[in-house]
C-alpha cells in the first residue's frame, strides 16, 4: 500500500496543487464579478467614462464586424450551397445561414471580435495603470477603481456587443444573398422565402441574449486580469495574453450551456 501511494503521490500532488490553485482564481475572479455588479447602480454615474467604452467597443468594432460577417456569410452560402446542391435543395441556403447565424455563429463570432480588438486593450490598459501605481493613487484619493475603471467597460462591452452581433447578423445575410444568388445561381424567390419563414425572432433574441452574456463575461474578465497584474512590462504582456485565452475559451464553453438552456427551456420541441 505504501508502495502504490509513493507511485501515485508525484502525479496527484501536482494535480491536485493546480486544481486548488484554478479554485481559487476562480474564486477571487467570482469576488470580482459581484464587487462590479454590486457598484453598477451606485453613484457617480461616470457618463463620459461609459460613453467612451461604448465608442471604443462598439464604434471603432464596426469595421472589423463587417469585414468579418460579410466573408463569413459568403463562405457559409459557399458551403451549404455546394452541400445541398447533392440534394437539390438549394431553396434552403437562405434559412441555413439566417439560422446558423442568429443562434451560433453571429453570437461567438463577434465576443472573439470584441475580445481580439476591445477587450485585450482593456486589460492591457487597467495592467499599465495597476504596475504604474495609478491605481494605488485612486485609492488615495477615495476613489474605488473598480468602480472607476470596471464597471464602465463592463456595461458598455455587455450592451456593444449583442448591437455588433445584430450588424454581424445583417451583413452576413447580405453576403450570403450574394455569393447564393449571384455566383451558385439559387433563385432570389425561393431562398428568401426560406429565409422568411424559417427564422424567428425567437432565434434573434436567443443570440442576442448569448452575445449579451458574452459580454458580460469577457469584459469582467478582461478587467479582472489587468487589475491582477503584477511583474512589470512583462506582466502587462502575460494580462493580456491570459485575458484573451481565457475570454476565448469561456466564450466557446459558456456557448454550450447557454444553447442547451434555450434549447430546452426557450424553444423547446414541438410535439
Amino acid at each position: 500500500m505504501e508502495r502504490l501511494l509513493g507511485l501515485v503521490q508525484p502525479v496527484v500532488t501536482p494535480l491536485g496543487e493546480v486544481v486548488v490553485l484554478t479554485l481559487r482564481a476562480l474564486g477571487r475572479w467570482c469576488l470580482f464579478a459581484r464587487e462590479v455588479i454590486r457598484w453598477m447602480p451606485r453613484r457617480p454615474r461616470r457618463w463620459h467614462l461609459f460613453f467612451e467604452s461604448c465608442e471604443f467597443v462598439g464604434v471603432q468594432s464596426t469595421p472589423i464586424i463587417v469585414l468579418t460577417g460579410v466573408f463569413v456569410g459568403m463562405v457559409f452560402a459557399l458551403q451549404t450551397g455546394k452541400a445541398f446542391a447533392l440534394f437539390n435543395a438549394e431553396n434552403l441556403v437562405g434559412a441555413t445561414i439566417g439560422l446558423s447565424l442568429t443562434r451560433e455563429i453571429g453570437p461567438v463570432f463577434t465576443a472573439l471580435m470584441v475580445v481580439a480588438r476591445a477587450c485585450s486593450s482593456m486589460a492591457a490598459q487597467i495592467g499599465s495603470m495597476r504596475v504604474t501605481e495609478q491605481i494605488d493613487a485612486l485609492e488615495t484619493l477615495a476613489v474605488d477603481p473598480i468602480h472607476y475603471l470596471a464597471v464602465p467597460r463592463v456595461v458598455a462591452t455587455t450592451i456593444m456587443t449583442p448591437l455588433l452581433t445584430a450588424l454581424f447578423n445583417f451583413v452576413g445575410v447580405i453576403g450570403g444573398y450574394m455569393v447564393a444568388v449571384g455566383i451558385l445561381q439559387i433563385d432570389e424567390g425561393p431562398l428568401l422565402d426560406r429565409l422568411y419563414h424559417y427564422v424567428d425572432m425567437e432565434d434573434l433574441w436567443g443570440g442576442l441574449c448569448k452575445a449579451a452574456c458574452f459580454g458580460f463575461l469577457i469584459s469582467v474578465i478582461s478587467c479582472y486580469s489587468g487589475y491582477t497584474t503584477r511583474g512589470g512590462a512583462q506582466g502587462v504582456g502575460r494580462a493580456t495574453t491570459r485575458a484573451v485565452v481565457i475570454s476565448s475559451v469561456t466564450i466557446l464553453v459558456v456557448d454550450y450551456f447557454l444553447t442547451a438552456w434555450i434549447l430546452e427551456f426557450i424553444s423547446p420541441p414541438s410535439m
